[in-house]
């Protein structure tokens, strides 16, 4: 009677996963979608559990006791800004998963002489090649966001060509393992080029492009899930796989749109290995001087604004400034002043980053305005506020044909009536490119920590009522 009722759970988690990433869409409804979707996930869990399959319960146990440890202690621990290298991680221990349990079960297979027939030898060389190439990825990904290793784009002479040899290859011994599953020579073989894939497709790929790179590796650690669910037979498996993979691919569809670059020039265009422009000007020829103000000098402006908008960036989250840019829009609110929040789709390092941190600051879901919302509404802004962003207020991408991010869709604020600019130093963002914004004739730079900085803002304001 149990083994009959888990196909029935296995739909009703499904339909209860989409329900929440139907609800992740805004993030005034996200948290509904999150308890949703871990509602479906328990009840996907449960009719695991309860499967004949299932042979030791101790094992069991004691993994979630472990991991549950883990887990809460990453939880407490973590803080908001390092959260992109937290979901890297959370990718790259997804994909290691599946290409474990495949391996696993092909083992199992060579153990007991049973050669795999079906889809089964395809499902288990799709599920550790992309579980590989996720996982160790995912740690190269993790490693440049945590600055473990270099930011910038890693190229040397022949690169596409090595890739392309090894992919070959790889192809090559996914076949011989497709054709004769029980020699485990090839799949060894298959295993050590698919790590080592993993972490010669990410190393090309500068910081500038992080937020693609970890939608993608979501969507292959989902995928590699959906292999795996062939593998074991497991209808939920590939379900929570299948969704997990398309909607990281939509996402990871959605970040180059905001980039205006296609996706294979974000996997092999190498951005941000150019060397940087030169920091006292814009791109060649004239040199500018940038001018340097107090708090105290644009406490003046704001108190004669009527609007601003407020634009974050990663310098927000590296500085975790998030609570005091809340304290400065309380305080601008109490003077009469309206503000709102521009964000930008690939502003920070993840999807959503300075969406998250806004939230963790209670910064009212409303006053989050998309980019293609909020555009219309700079040229009417008496100030507009960038704290830490750099590449996505460029006004090279509308102008200048020889920028790297010409083309890439960006927040107006150069159309504002003033503009402050929030930075620790003129270098050039993750880009490599120099920002024009940073000497026209209505920017003003504040230079300093942003917590800080904004921080003296709201006292100069403070002192100015």
């Amino acid at each position: 009677m149990i083994q009959e009722i888990v196909p029935y759970a296995y739909l009703v988690a499904a339909v209860l996963l989409i329900l929440g990433m139907r609800y992740l869409g805004s993030p005034k409804t996200a948290p509904r979608g999150n308890q949703i979707a871990a509602i479906g996930m328990a009840v996907a869990v449960v009719a695991t559990l309860l499967m004949k399959e299932v042979v030791s319960f101790t094992v069991i146990v004691a993994g979630v006791v472990v991991g549950s440890a883990i887990g809460a202690l990453l939880a407490t621990r973590i803080q908001m800004t390092a959260m992109p290298q937290m979901v890297a991680l959370l990718n790259g221990f997804g994909g290691g998963a599946s290409a474990l349990v495949a391996t696993a079960e092909l083992l199992n297979y060579a153990r007991d002489g049973a050669e795999p027939t079906g889809i089964v030898p395809l499902a288990i060389v799709l599920g550790v090649l992309i579980g590989a190439v996720t996982f160790t990825g995912s740690l190269v990904a993790f490693g440049k966001l945590q600055e473990l290793i270099t930011g910038a784009a890693v190229v040397y002479p022949g690169q596409q060509i090595v890739n392309g040899l090894l992919a070959a290859l790889t192809i090559g011994l996914g076949a011989m393992v497709v054709m004769d599953p029980l020699v485990l020579g090839p799949y060894w073989g298959l295993v050590g080029l698919g790590l080592l894939l993993g972490v010669l497709l990410v190393i090309p790929i500068g910081g500038a492009d992080m937020p693609v790179v970890i939608s993608l590796l979501n969507s292959y650690s989902g995928l590699a899930a959906c292999a795996t669910g062939f593998v074991l037979g497991n209808a939920g498996l590939v379900i929570s796989g299948s969704l997990v993979g398309a909607s990281g691919i939509i996402l990871t569809k959605i970040m180059c749109d905001a980039m205006n670059r296609s996706l294979a020039n974000v996997l092999f265009g190498a951005f941000g290995a150019a060397p940087e422009a030169a920091a006292s000007g814009g791109g060649g020829g004239e040199q500018r001087t940038a001018k340097g103000y107090t708090p105290e000098d644009a406490a003046v402006i704001f108190s004669n604004a009527r609007s601003c908008i407020i634009v974050p960036g990663y310098g927000m989250a590296v500085a975790q400034a998030q609570h005091a840019v809340r304290e400065l829009s309380d305080e601008l609110g109490k003077h009469g002043i309206s503000v709102k929040f521009a964000i930008h789709p690939v502003a920070g390092r993840m999807p959503g980053h300075m969406n998250v941190l806004l939230a963790e600051a209670d910064v009212p879901y409303e006053d989050l305005v998309e980019m293609e919302l909020i555009n219309s509404a700079f040229p009417e802004t008496d100030v507009a506020l960038v704290i830490g962003a750099n590449d996505v207020v460029n006004p090279d991408a509308r102008t200048d044909k020889g920028s790297p991010i010409y083309g890439m869709p960006i927040l107006d604020v150069d159309r504002s009536q003033h503009v402050f600019v929030i930075k620790r130093s003129m270098n050039p963002g993750f880009a490599g490119v120099q920002n024009p914004l940073f000497f026209n004739d209505n920017t003003m730079m504040i230079f300093g920590d942003a917590k800080g900085t904004v921080l003296k803002l709201v006292e100069a304001i403070r002192e100015l009522a």
